[in-house]
């Protein structure tokens, strides 16, 4: 029996703590009066420690098949080093209490995908099912929280946040462990996986797709309220563009089976191309910046998924986990954290609409890489 609302509600939990994370915890730190450059290095600590972390966490995993284990001690240890912004007023303070959160907080996620592919089995076309409770807990908490913060100091964030936290440990604790997959008799090593050239084009794509997103993460709450859009409305903002991304998680069961995970990755980086340009150069137009919140379905939805699913296929039995954790460290990590520190520079020397077309630039870039790297006829693009 596959545990789904258990499984659903630790996604909800995680994903809620996003959505009161991403959006809103650089209007505290702006309240602080820190400067862009500084802002961006605090947020960038969270891909940082996306970058190495998520393969040690996943090693010892493997190796001592310790994966709850883990992933219940990150959710107290993440809310033990939150718990340091309470007391944070220098920009070393507030760096030291990131970074110990951040140690912890990310090695939860590729840990937590592989129980859940482990968990789903051959239902594997489920997990999007599951994982759109994730983007629903987004959805209410941004939502929540952009009513909120315009009728109480921003200093709320703090205890929001900290619930959340707490709630995340409490959904750890009641997943269920998975089965053990049984041993496959040929068992492909790491260094073959990795010297595969469709699988270096999809990391290296999947690197480039996250640091295209690097400024929206770190600055686009700052941008819309720089322009004049109010706290609530820039809440409503990051909603559509999560309400786009629920609707493709439950669109996909029945779309993969006619597309291929290459084809979709596809017209996602090229859809991202588009939007980011139209996020830095029609901030002014509130319709320019519904179509580019609509974009998310894609540029995020439909890319996470058909991302994720390639890996599970390229990194089977034992090699899960670190097919889970290199996607993570490279995108979200590595890729995030590229993205998120050049922004922040380019913020005050390049202008705003100019980061955004940077943005613009590495998703094409990821695309060509794709679209070479991973050739049509590859027996790996089949579904």
């Amino acid at each position: 029996m596959i545990p789904y609302w258990r499984l659903s509600a630790y996604y909800f939990a995680y994903f809620a703590f996003v959505g009161a994370f991403s959006p809103y915890f650089t209007l505290y730190l702006q309240s602080h009066r820190l400067s862009a450059a500084d802002i961006a290095i605090l947020m960038s600590l969270m891909q940082a420690m996306r970058v190495l972390a998520p393969s040690v966490w996943s090693w010892i995993a493997e190796r001592f098949g310790f994966r709850l284990v883990i992933v219940r001690a990150s959710a107290l240890l993440s809310l033990a080093g939150f718990s340091v912004f309470f007391c944070a007023g220098s920009f070393a303070e507030f760096f030291a209490a990131m970074a110990l959160m951040s140690l912890f907080w990310s090695a939860a996620r590729p840990l937590m995908e592989s129980e859940t592919f482990a968990h789903l089995g051959a239902e594997a076309h489920r997990y999007g099912s599951i994982r759109v409770w994730g983007s629903v807990g987004f959805v209410a908490t941004v939502l929540a929280l952009g009513q909120a913060l315009d009728r109480f100091p921003v200093d709320v964030l703090l205890w929001v946040i900290a619930a959340v936290l707490a709630a995340i440990l409490a959904c750890a604790m009641i997943v269920p462990a998975a089965a053990a997959a049984p041993e496959r008799r040929e068992q492909v090593s790491l260094r073959a996986t990795l010297a595969r050239p469709e699988v270096r084009a999809l990391l290296g794509a999947c690197f480039l797709m996250a640091a295209a997103h690097g400024a929206l993460y770190v600055f686009y709450s700052i941008y819309l309220v720089a322009h004049g859009y109010g706290k609530a409305l820039v809440g409503w903002m990051w909603t559509l563009g999560v309400l786009a991304e629920i609707v493709v998680f439950t669109m996909m069961p029945r779309v993969a089976p006619r597309w291929s995970m290459r084809g979709i990755l596809l017209l996602s980086f090229g859809v991202a191309v588009v939007r980011f340009l139209l996020i830095g150069w029609g901030v002014d137009s509130l319709a320019v910046l519904v179509l580019a919140q609509l974009l998310h379905g894609l540029t995020f939805g439909a890319y996470h998924v058909a991302a994720i699913a390639t890996v599970n296929q390229w990194f089977p039995g034992r090699l899960q986990s670190h097919g889970q954790a290199l996607y993570g460290s490279l995108s979200f990590g590595a890729g995030g954290m590229l993205g998120g520190l050049i922004s922040g520079y380019t913020w005050e020397t390049l202008g705003s609409a100019w980061t955004y077309t940077l943005g613009s630039a590495f998703a094409l870039t990821g695309l060509l890489w794709l679209a070479h790297g991973w050739p049509a006829t590859t027996r790996s693009d089949e579904n």
